[in-house]
């Protein structure tokens, strides 16, 4: 649970600057400062600021898991034993690396998670000898993506 979150307020220029990197997070400073008519070094500070503030939490690339030979994406609804359990199921689904993205929710299931696998064998092997061998994990429910139909950052600024 997130608790006493310190929100810094973001100016015009900030809102562009994380715009601009979630559409592209490859753009130079420099070439950021010219769409903003601000220095590179005014954009290294703000970046700098909105990184140490842990509003931007890291920079990575975005793979295309098909062309890397992971063609099943699969979402899985994951029932706990007990609640007070969560903690160290999070811990032990963090090792296991086609778990790609995990959500403690509200509604029927405690989890959900998203995973890649490279077929449907390697995901039933995920399934069985990792996930569902997780102490505390009573029993999950798997939904197979049959296309990404949106997947983006949050825009906060229009850039012209």
């Amino acid at each position: 649970m997130i608790t006493n979150i310190k929100r810094i307020e973001l100016d015009d220029v900030d809102s562009k600057i994380l715009s601009i990197l979630a559409t592209d997070a490859k753009m130079s400073y420099a070439e950021i400062g010219k769409k903003l008519f601000v220095s590179a070094g005014t954009v290294h500070v703000r970046i700098k600021k909105l990184t140490e503030a842990k509003i931007i939490k890291g920079i990575r690339a975005d793979l295309d898991y098909a062309l890397l030979g992971y063609d099943i994406c699969a979402f899985l609804g994951i029932y706990l034993e007990k609640s007070h359990m969560y903690d160290s199921v999070k811990t032990e689904m963090n090792k296991i690396p086609e778990v790609v993205d995990a959500h403690y929710t509200t509604g029927n299931y405690s989890i959900f998670a998203k995973i890649v696998c490279r077929d449907t064998d390697h995901l039933r092997e995920v399934l069985s000898k990792k996930l569902q061998a997780i102490k505390g994990i009573q029993r999950t429910e798997t939904f197979i993506s049959l296309e990404e139909a949106i997947n983006r950052q949050l825009i906060l600024a229009k850039v012209d």
